[in-house]
């Protein structure tokens, strides 16, 4: 079997938040590569006789936490789970530093070009059929083809979580709604809403490049009319409530933002939440209903949970 190693480069006191992350994101087992250690071997020279001076030149300042996943399909949609886990520690007080994540093949794999041959088209849903660009397909019936090219750091949309998210968005889109899509990522759910009918879409995340990939995926699917896409944190660049807000990140994030999540949607707006572990469920739907928002439907898929929740019809 073929592996690829996802690196997250970080302080020391984000390493276990870091290792928890690829933990959940199921890696068997992390590398931790951390400076600290190696300024304690310099300062105990009493017990380690020879300290190698090249080794403080593989090490990177701060620390590194390293994980690896077998090489499949859905390999880069755990990455993308990952890299906007890591991108959201800050919001809990957590300093990562860089936080920066990178993605090797191990055994020499190219795995930047190898990846591709394992992403064919994906019907997530009863309509919506994932299509990479290099691909091709010819819809049946009612599908709907949405192209994409997500890219060696962004998901194919083959993940539980993205399937959850555009299971409910085929059943909730209505051709009047304005969509936020909180964590975009590659713009798979705001391209979704918008070719499912939605009439305005805003997509949002921290990550330069991933708001770059989403615009590309944007325009590969001739929907910049309905679809803008942007650079900010959670939902701070939201100015008015919408009447769908679909949030693909992970449990402790949805848990924080259902706090204000009533103001940024309409009365009777839904809520998709998903990127949720099954041991983290009922902290979420505890609060999502302590929020004010009742439960209308918990899905799951593999170890994966989508809550769909719905805000009181007054405000």
């Amino acid at each position: 079997m073929k592996w690829i190693e996802i690196s997250v480069q970080t302080t020391t006191g984000a390493v276990e938040a870091v290792s928890n992350i690829l933990y959940d994101a199921g890696v068997a087992g992390v590398v931790i590569e951390d400076a600290r250690d190696l300024e304690m071997l310099y300062q105990n020279k009493d017990v380690w006789e020879l300290v190698d001076d090249s080794l403080a030149d593989n090490y990177l300042e701060g620390a590194v936490v390293k994980g690896y996943l077998p090489e499949t399909s859905n390999a880069m949609d755990h990455v993308n789970l990952i890299r906007n886990a890591v991108e959201y520690l800050p919001e809990y007080g957590l300093d990562i530093g860089i936080g920066k994540v990178t993605v090797s093949a191990v055994d020499e794999t190219d795995w930047s070009n190898e990846w591709k041959k394992y992403f064919k088209p994906v019907k997530p849903g009863e309509k919506i059929v994932i299509k990479p660009s290099w691909e091709a397909y010819e819809p049946q019936g009612d599908e709907i083809v949405l192209h994409l090219d997500p890219g060696m750091a962004f998901g194919t949309g083959t993940h539980e979580t993205t399937s959850l998210c555009i299971e409910a968005l085929e059943k909730h889109i209505q051709a009047d709604q304005l969509v936020y899509d909180i964590g975009c990522g590659s713009g798979i759910l705001s391209v979704a809403a918008a070719l499912l009918g939605a009439e305005q879409v805003v997509g949002i995340d921290l990550d330069a490049l991933a708001v770059q990939i989403a615009k590309d995926n944007v325009n590969l699917n001739q929907v910049e009319d309905k679809v803008n896409i942007y650079e900010g944190n959670l939902m701070d660049v939201l100015e008015h409530s919408g009447d769908v807000v679909v949030s693909n990140i992970i449990a402790e994030i949805i848990v924080k933002m259902s706090k204000d999540i009533r103001q940024y949607l309409k009365p009777g707006g839904i809520w998709i939440s998903s990127g949720i572990i099954k041991d983290k469920q009922q902290e979420v739907k505890e609060a999502i209903i302590d929020a004010g928002l009742s439960i209308l439907e918990i899905r799951s898929m593999g170890e994966w949970i989508c809550m769909i929740a719905k805000a009181p019809e007054r405000p």
